[in-house]
């Protein structure tokens, strides 16, 4: 079920004669498809599992999460879910726009094509490079659930999306030492929460799962110091035994020691010293 490359991409595509609205860049874009598009079926059952890992995500999603050409691990899948008998719309497209509206998903909005058409379902996917990293399947007329809206959905890792989208979210993608974008599920930062007064904060994950490691930039001592194990310092002298990860984020160098307790940034001004956040440390 893997699929050839489409002749172009979205973001050259959005100029094409669309159902978008109104001057605004097309929700669905003309596209060439594929020599091989996706060829299972669209109406996969799905399971939901209580884990959260790339298969419970693929169980999740159904057909979407099949149709993925991901660089890495599937990121995010869900379905079906479903829409009342006043949301469904009156063709594929509105079904599509539906799902934006109902789950307010972190993807791109707009840059769309059909990937495959059936009597009652239709494959959106949002393709980088020629590569689906974005899937929607819509039905039509589901039980209890007239008219067009979202079954399954599934999506590839933030950072594989195209830097016009991301560098407008609410992460912060982070690269290699040779430049090359990491996985958000490997390594992201991002300001604290501005409800919970925390936006002066800085937080980066390091990890995905159980060894998921959150370290927390906090001059201005936002957070509670029972929050964290230990105090931010701003000027610390790099410890000998501290390793440099290649990551970065512009001019900011991430370096750790073995016992991963405290990361140390390296920036043009010196080496900061990042605590780690305790368990259980939330904004609500």
């Amino acid at each position: 079920m893997r699929r050839g490359f489409v002749a172009v991409t979205v973001l050259a595509a959005v100029a094409a004669v669309a159902c978008g609205d109104g001057g605004g860049p097309a929700v669905v874009v003309e596209g060439t498809p594929p020599p091989a598009p996706y060829d299972g079926p669209l109406d996969l059952p799905t399971r939901a599992l209580d884990e959260d890992s790339p298969q419970a995500l693929y169980a999740g999603s159904g057909a979407a999460g099949r149709a993925l050409e991901c660089d890495g691990e599937i990121y995010h899948g869900g379905g079906p879910d479903g829409w009342s008998g006043r949301d469904g719309g009156g063709t594929p497209e509105e079904g599509l726009k539906l799902y934006f509206h109902m789950f307010e998903p972190e993807v791109p909005r707009h840059g769309y094509r059909v990937e495959r058409r059936g009597a009652d379902r239709v494959l959106y996917s949002f393709d980088v490079a020629g590569r689906t990293k974005v899937a929607v399947v819509v039905a039509r007329d589901q039980k209890g659930r007239p008219g067009w809206g979202p079954e399954t959905n599934a999506s590839c890792d933030p950072a594989e999306l195209p830097a016009e989208f991301t560098d407008a979210s609410w992460y912060e993608i982070w690269t290699d030492a040779h430049g090359e974008r990491q996985p958000v599920s490997r390594i992201h930062s991002s300001a604290g929460a501005e409800h919970c007064g925390w936006q002066e904060a800085r937080f980066l994950a390091l990890g995905r799962g159980p060894d998921a490691m959150t370290y927390v930039r906090d001059p201005e001592g936002v957070l509670e110091p029972g929050m964290l194990t230990a105090p931010y310092d701003g000027d610390v002298r790099m410890p000998a035994d501290a390793r440099d990860t290649g990551y970065r984020l512009g001019d900011r160098q991430l370096w750790l020691t073995d016992d991963r307790t405290t990361a140390y940034v390296r920036t043009p001004d010196g080496v900061e010293a990042w605590p780690s956040a305790k368990d259980g440390v939330g904004c609500m």
